[in-house]
């Protein structure tokens, strides 16, 4: 059964957190790789260590704060970590954020 990791309501987003969380180079590439992707995408922390140089508890690490400052929405099933920008809340609430940050397609 999926279970959904925590993550802040809407109205809780902080744009200095969002902010804060997008100062880090290897956290704006993996949300620049998510928002310019498909959706869902399917978090293997391997992969990331290979493309980044970086070992898994810190990817772990860079997920955990993407989630938590309410810029990704994440589900587990099983031993799969299931990854979605959360688009439509920040546009609601920081309209046109990650199109300045992140660039289109």
């Amino acid at each position: 059964m999926a279970k959904k990791l925590p993550e802040p309501d809407v109205e809780d987003i902080d744009l200095t957190t969002v902010l804060s969380a997008l100062a880090d180079p290897a956290r704006r590439t993996m949300l620049t790789t998510m928002y310019r992707g498909p959706e869902p995408f399917d978090c293997s922390a391997n992969t990331w260590c290979a493309d980044l140089g970086i070992n898994p508890p810190t990817v772990s690490h860079h997920f955990r704060t993407l989630r938590e400052a309410g810029l990704t929405s994440t589900t587990v099933d099983g031993r799969a970590r299931i990854m979605r920008v959360r688009r439509d809340d920040l546009e609601s609430r920081f309209p046109g954020l990650l199109d300045a940050v992140l660039g289109r397609d």
